[in-house]
């Protein structure tokens, strides 16, 4: 337990070493997954070919002329990622509920046993009213949930692979370093080149299994965080 508890510190506490007297260190960008889909772009796909043309022609098919199509497509090409989140929810529940009930046995003649059993009985005691029970439940409750979430974000993505069924799977980073904060942008999902728009863009709406993370770490985001021991104990204490 000691050893496990060690641990869980000096973890938490080189990601705070990392930012002590300077600002927050980039994310290395070389060897990673975007740059490696960059560097294998993968075999061509048969619509990808470039279509033969007369040499005379002063069109070209291919990707870099005027009319040519510059949206990714393979593996290892860019597209914009357009984040515009304006959404409001406001739910309300109210709840109330009673109940009552009442039971009442009684046995005066049964055989002629109570008269018999209330001679033995002390003073006031009786058989002919055996049972009775009186019970009664009420419950209210009332919800209420109200959310309001605003963010306009632009970023780059690549193109990790291209699925046998020919979606795209994208993912992109942003790092921006104001002063002593490091804010992060990571997206990931998945997307259809036909929801690719001309100017190589496609909106967050259209990406499935999209995963969009905006936060950020310095020596701001470690003031607002509640200390790892603390998430501990809030975690492992029952009350």
């Amino acid at each position: 337990m000691r050893v496990l508890l060690l641990v869980v510190l000096a973890a938490a506490g080189c990601a705070r070493m990392d930012h002590i007297g300077k600002p927050p260190s980039f994310t290395p960008t070389m060897n990673s997954t975007e740059q490696l889909a960059m560097f294998d772009p993968g075999l061509p796909l048969e619509s990808a070919r470039r279509v033969p043309v007369q040499e005379a022609s002063l069109w070209d098919g291919g990707r870099k002329s005027l009319l040519g199509d510059r949206r990714a497509a393979r593996r290892g090409d860019i597209l914009t990622v357009v984040v515009e989140i304006d959404e409001e929810a406001k739910i309300s529940n109210t709840t109330e509920r009673a109940r009552t009930g009442s039971e009442n046995l009684g046995i005066p003649d049964l055989f002629g046993l109570p008269q018999r059993i209330n001679r033995g009985l002390p003073e006031g005691a009786s058989l002919d009213q055996a049972v009775g029970i009186n019970s009664s439940s009420r419950s209210g409750g009332d919800g209420s949930v109200r959310r309001s979430e605003e963010l306009t974000l632009r970023v780059a993505a690549t193109v990790m692979q291209v699925l046998p069924n020919g979606v795209l799977e994208i993912q992109g980073s942003q790092e921006v370093r104001v002063n002593f904060e490091l804010r992060e942008l990571l997206v990931t999902g998945f997307v259809r080149p036909e929801d690719i728009s001309r100017q190589n863009e496609i909106t967050y709406d259209k990406i499935a299994a999209a995963r969009i993370s905006y936060g950020g770490r310095g020596q701001i985001t470690d003031v607002q965080q509640p200390r790892i021991g603390q998430q501990v104990l809030d975690a492992i204490l029952p009350f």
